[in-house]
């Protein structure tokens, strides 16, 4: 024998009903079905009944809205035929009869708990009596005689030894199919109509299960089963398959709304299995819920949460060491019908925190003031401090017991994406780890935990790229290229959620379409600046987030404070903050290292050589760096290696901006600002305290050349032409090159153009490349060579995707 309880989205519309009549008649063996009331009925009961006793007329439309629902349902999915006929007449009874309590409701202007239960329980009488007309063969029976209650600290409690002995009598002989009303009870004593709670149909279904031992109870909702998490919240989660009574009784307690909390003790009792189905989904598999479930994969089956929490916080040194105060705490509350679903208490118990629903704060706080009076008046406690607008989380998980070190990696995670833990419990059978935060880093939370403990398919970063210029371009084009590539074979979701230029910004947790950003960031993109930029980052909250600036903006560069500070790493083309002043540059390594996130800046130096991550390796290996000499300027070497008798100064000038080898102003380039930048990076990086204007600059262009505008430059440049000509003819009679060297010996940093012989190591230096020896405490008669591509916006573009892909970790 089963017992089925649908919900109210399952008898909610014609199409869901109908699918109840095949689900129920294609059942083979007895059945017994419970069901709730149409889907939004008890709600709209509930406000009718506030808008008549409140004197507002307007109930009148609202009844005739639940008069009209019920009628054209009754209509609709009974053909037409005397158990039609038979079924509008219970129905309008029904119907009249809480037309009248309303009416009385509006006349005496109260609402009674006795009133609203009786008016709650015709939502179930009447989609009951609709349904077993519905279904062929089906027998109606009335919950209100055999779930019986008692009232207890102001609430209705199961009556569970009387209600199981008559459940037995009731269904002593079981009828193929049995048509049951869930949630409404009567109270023992009285026989007044009560009811189970919100979600009471689950526990009528599993009281009834369990009485009489039932093969199993099916739950058929809305959903495909218990979710990883809320699927409104996160995108990417995934029905459960299995779960234990014990983690689906803890899913449920916060927040999982799949099944009401109380209907798994019932059935868990007599080793009954639960199955979660979807009635508008019936082929696929659900969760099935039992004594032992598969705890093989995942270390964590779900996440669940409670967005509703007020934490109230008890402290004073009179509470250490004395007994029976936490006795006093939680009877004060349960004798005041609180409910606490979370408990935090520091080992020297000079302070309590419980986590209570908003609703019940108020009075919990009243409560316990009044019983620490005498203890408050003396200074020995404080008066109760409650703090809401917070939500509580909770990873559930059997599994967790046998795996070391979930809690570290949860605090950890949660820290490096800025979401504080404001308190946290934990059992000592490791099933379930809750702790609270800010109500606003919920979704934030859920999904990083969601990413983090590999409930995902994949491991998501969320990418904010600024700059769409010819390195932020290519950097967008490259991750179009392996964003398929990464999730098939590293497990890795490359999500562009923003993208912005000096005109236009895009923000969306959608992703972005990069094949066709352009236009996107042109029909939908936002007036971009600065401040827009960092308000629309910091205000997202998403997590695993990295700024990606590919830039030369000296506004843009002076946003990675805030956004260090806010847990999003920063991925730096842009060379102006490491190469700023020093403490500037300190102040975003600090940060960084504080919060736990990731400040990134490799191409700032030789694109997409690895220099500045050879120099840390060396460092934390406990190297110390003693010379730095390169050619990091891949615009000056192309322009030295171009320089003919046919190809005077000037023109390779020209052929180095037009190549895209050199700045928009070949001027910084020329001036050697650039070089000196990187110069003063690589030095800081080496463990130096070095600013640009320590740094000594011997120019092979005249300070006269930088004045004025850039068509002056071009104007003028020529002029040098000979002169260049001249010298470079003495040079290649002399078998040398010239060669734009940043050095850097004894925390002394100098750039100047050099004369290099063929035994130098830069003399074959080609094209654009750069090259690098550093001179170390090991590699000391031999310095350490590193060589390559040193421009070009696709070697740049690549660079920063190596930090991106760093920062990913895989």
């Amino acid at each position: 024998m089963k017992v089925l309880k649908f919900g109210g989205t399952s008898v909610g519309s014609v199409n869901s009903m109908l699918s109840v009549k095949r689900i129920v008649e294609g059942i083979d063996d007895k059945v017994i079905v419970v069901v709730s009331a149409l889907g939004g009925i008890t709600d709209k009961l509930i406000c009718t009944s506030k808008m008549a006793a409140s004197g507002d007329d307007a109930y009148e439309k609202e009844m005739k809205e639940i008069v009209n629902r019920h009628i054209e349902m009754v209509y609709t999915v009974i053909p037409a035929g005397r158990g039609r006929e038979l079924l509008l007449d219970l129905v309008n009874e029904l119907l009249s009869e809480l037309k009248d309590i309303f009416q009385g409701i509006y006349l005496i202007r109260d609402l009674s708990p006795k009133t609203s239960a009786t008016i709650v329980s015709y939502g179930e009488r009447l989609s009951s009596i609709i349904v077993a007309t519905l279904i062929e063969g089906a027998v109606w029976f009335d919950s209100r005689t055999f779930i019986k209650t008692e009232k207890k600290h102001n609430k209705h409690i199961l009556d569970s030894e009387l209600t199981n002995r008559l459940v037995r009598e009731t269904f002593s002989e079981i009828p193929k199919v049995s048509l049951v009303p869930g949630f409404i009870s009567t109270d023992k004593n009285t026989g007044e109509v009560t009811n189970l709670g919100r979600g009471g149909s689950d526990y009528t279904a599993s009281i009834i299960a369990a009485a009489l031992d039932a093969d199993i109870l099916e739950i058929w909702t809305d959903v495909d089963g218990f979710m990883t998490a809320d699927p409104r919240v996160i995108s990417t989660a995934y029905p459960i398959t299995e779960l234990s009574y014990v983690e689906a009784m803890e899913l449920c307690n916060f927040g999982a709304k799949v099944v009401y909390p109380p209907t798994i003790y019932p059935v868990c009792h007599k080793n009954i299995p639960i199955l979660i189905k979807n009635t508008f989904n019936p082929e696929a598999p659900g969760t099935i819920v039992k004594q032992e479930a598969d705890h093989s994969s995942k270390p964590i089956k779900g996440i669940s949460s409670i967005n509703d929490t007020c934490l109230i916080t008890m402290t004073g040194l009179g509470m250490v060491g004395v007994i029976g105060v936490n006795h006093r705490i939680f009877k004060t509350l349960a004798e005041n019908g609180i409910s606490v679903f979370l408990v935090s208490q520091a080992s020297s118990e000079n302070s309590t925190s419980i986590g209570v629903r908003n609703e019940d704060a108020e009075l919990a706080c009243e409560v316990l003031n009044e019983e620490f009076a005498k203890e408050i008046e003396m200074g020995e406690i404080s008066p109760m401090k409650a703090e809401g607008g917070l939500a509580t989380v909770a990873i559930v998980g059997e599994n967790m017991k046998h795996t070391p070190g979930i809690a570290g990696k949860l605090f950890g995670t949660l820290g490096r994406n800025g979401i504080n833990v404001i308190a946290c419990a934990q059992g000592a059978s490791e099933t379930n780890i809750s702790f609270v935060v800010e109500g606003a880093s919920l979704r934030k939370t859920l999904n990083v935990i969601h990413d983090s403990f590999f409930l995902s398919e994949y491991q998501v970063l969320n990418l904010f790229i600024c700059g769409t210029g010819t390195v932020g371009a290519s950097l967008i084009e490259q991750i179009h290229g392996q964003q398929e590539k990464l999730k098939q074979e590293r497990g890795l979701k490359l999500h562009v959620v923003g993208i912005a230029n000096g005109h236009k910004a895009l923000f969306t947790r959608a992703g972005i379409d990069l094949e066709h950003f352009r236009e996107e960031l042109d029909e939908k993109g936002i007036p971009s600046c600065p401040q827009t930029l960092r308000d629309e980052i910091v205000g997202m909250n998403i997590f695993n987030s990295v700024f990606v600036d590919c830039t030369a903006s000296p506004d843009i560069a002076a946003l990675y404070k805030d956004l260090l500070s806010h847990n999003v790493s920063v991925v730096a083309a842009n060379k102006i903050a490491a190469s700023s002043e020093y403490d500037i540059y300190a102040e975003l390594k600090r940060i960084a290292r504080q919060r736990g996130v990731k400040y990134l800046f490799e191409t700032n130096v030789g694109a997409g050589l690895p220099v500045i991550n050879t120099i840390n390796d060396l460092i934390n290996s406990g190297d110390k760096i003693l010379k730095i000499e390169a050619v990091v300027s891949g615009t000056l070497n192309y322009i030295f290696n171009r320089i003919s008798a046919t190809t005077p100064l000037s023109e390779t000038i020209r052929q180095a901006k037009e190549e895209g080898y050199s700045e928009p102003d070949p001027r910084i380039d020329l001036s050697g600002k650039d070089v000196i930048r990187k110069l003063v990076i690589l030095a800081r990086e080496a463990g130096y305290r070095l600013n640009q204007e320590d740094v000594e600059a011997d120019l092979f262009i005249p300070d006269s050349y930088f004045e004025g505008t850039l068509d002056d430059f071009w104007r003028r440049i020529p002029q040098l032409d000979k002169e260049f000509e001249e010298r470079r003819k003495r040079l290649e009679s002399e078998e040398k090159r010239w060669r734009f060297v940043a050095s850097l010996e004894d925390g002394h940093g100098k750039v100047s153009l050099q004369e290099v012989d063929r035994n130098h190591p830069f003399y074959n230096l080609a094209g654009s490349n750069n090259i690098i020896l550093l001179t170390t405490e090991r590699y000391n008669e031999y310095p350490m060579l590193i060589q390559g591509y040193g421009a070009g916006a696709s070697v740049t573009a690549a660079g920063v995707f190596a930090d991106i892909m760093s920062i990913a970790n895989i």
